[in-house]
């Protein structure tokens, strides 16, 4: 048999092979046309190679025996995709980096103008621009929760408004100058007279989750400030090499904001929040895990959905007595331990995010046992198969968050029907069982308002 034909039917038994086996459920649905064709894509992937390297592998046999002109034209013919291939992947990935951040920078119609509130960046007084906010950035200062929405939930007027700094990636240059904004934007604003400070790790875009600021500024009655510094424009899939300049922004944040309060008699709460790449940033900028928050004085830290999980990191050692672990608000113990954990992590037991690791590719994963119980939305019909099962995680990383504003979900990444009680826990924040009941309907009425704006409805 001619090796090209013999190559062909290797690769054919094999793509057939993996295609049969990797039509199993997954952690979260897929759209029924990836569900349909992802078979067949990676029966491909796993087939073609394995053609091509028993053609050529059959043609050096054929060689060595005396018989036939060896694999020169197959291996040509390899070099010539693969270069082809290489060049329009480099101009393609070039203009869809290019147009994902301008899509990062351009703001939408319901937040294109500069805020009225003069205790939130871009608004009265600033030293940043609207237009240096960035999508997210202008979102996040742009939603500030108004007295009312204080009054509504807790039924008790504000004590004090609340503060929101965020400093976009294109406000300047370099971490430390972006940091030197920020700090002059908190003293500007009066953001260290607030009771509480909370300071969050951006996703990769600028993305900074309002709603546990919501559920923040609510619940003290406007006695908050919160701070956000942006370290890149890509979404977070793209952003992981900038988790080093993302963590080195926060760590420089920290170390001014430490400096601040060593100044002051009244001092706030100091609170860590990161989601997402900011989860992981943020946790890269303080490895020493109590040590560091000790030493910036921090009361408490929520890290949600972080990419890879941290529970087979050794981050939980370095916070050794006092980090907790939840999937749901329903596994908070009604009576904490003494004293209460600093540190929250909120990961759902079937979030591809937080499930995929390399290690996937070869080794079965704890979460995916033979016997034993499994986490919550992790099919029991799901099976690891070595290779298949990491190209399934990967895929179910790309759908991992399907949103419907208002509608909040605890599915996959979508983390937004835990927060309001997750974040009351983690901070510490007083709310009784009525409170909370407000809360999460206000939270679910902001982020329909929100999402109206976003699309410029009313306007």
């Amino acid at each position: 048999m001619k090796p090209w034909l013999l190559g062909a039917a290797a690769g054919t038994a094999v793509g057939a092979g993996v295609a049969a086996v990797s039509g199993g459920p997954t952690l979260v649905p897929w759209p029924d046309r990836v569900r349909t064709a992802f078979p067949y894509a990676l029966g491909t992937l796993v087939g073609a190679p394995t053609a091509a390297k028993v053609d050529v592998l059959t043609s050096f046999a054929r060689l060595a025996r005396g018989r036939g002109r060896g694999p020169g034209r197959t291996l040509a013919t390899i070099a010539t995709v693969g270069t082809i291939a290489a060049v329009a992947g480099t101009v393609a990935s070039r203009r869809l980096l290019t147009n994902l951040v301008q899509q990062s920078r351009d703001l939408d119609a319901g937040f294109a103008a500069a805020p009225t509130d003069p205790l939130v960046s871009a608004g009265p007084g600033s030293l940043v621009q609207v237009t240096e906010l960035g999508r997210e950035g202008a979102r996040f200062v742009g939603t500030v929760t108004p007295p009312d929405g204080i009054t509504q939930v807790t039924g008790q007027a504000p004590v004090a408004q609340p503060v929101r700094v965020f400093i976009g990636f294109d406000a300047a240059a370099t971490p430390e100058q972006r940091v030197g904004l920020a700090m002059a934007e908190l003293r500007r604003t009066g953001a260290f007279d607030r009771g509480h400070l909370v300071v969050q790790a951006p996703a990769g875009t600028g993305y900074a989750n309002s709603t546990p600021i919501d559920v923040t500024e609510v619940l003290t009655r406007g006695d908050c400030a919160s701070v956000a510094i942006g370290y890149g424009l890509l979404p977070s899939f793209l952003s992981l090499n900038r988790v080093g300049v993302g963590a080195r922004t926060q760590r420089l944040l920290l170390d001014a904001i430490r400096e601040e309060l060593l100044t002051r008699e009244r001092r706030p709460r100091v609170l860590l929040y990161g989601e997402s790449l900011g989860a992981r940033v943020q946790q890269a900028a303080i490895p020493g895990g109590s040590d560091d928050l000790d030493h910036y004085g921090v009361s408490g830290a929520l890290w949600v959905g972080t990419p890879g999980g941290v529970t087979s990191d050794d981050f939980h050692a370095h916070c050794a007595g006092e980090s907790i672990t939840v999937d749901r608000p329903e596994q908070i113990p009604t009576v904490l331990p003494t004293p209460r954990p600093r540190v929250w992590f909120l990961e759902h037991d079937g979030d591809p995010v937080v499930r995929f690791r390399p290690e996937l590719l070869w080794e079965r994963p704890a979460w995916l046992p033979v016997d034993g119980e499994r986490g919550r939305n992790v099919p029991e019909e799901m099976t690891w198969r070595p290779g298949i099962t990491w190209a399934q995680v990967l895929v179910d990383t790309m759908f991992a968050t399907r949103i419907r504003p208002g509608d909040f979900m605890s599915l996959g990444h979508d983390y937004r029907a835990d927060l309001g009680a997750v974040v009351t826990a983690a901070y510490g924040l007083p709310a009784d069982a009525d409170t909370a009941a407000r809360l999460e309907g206000y939270l679910r009425a902001t982020e329909v308002a929100r999402a109206q704006r976003i699309e410029g409805v009313g306007l």
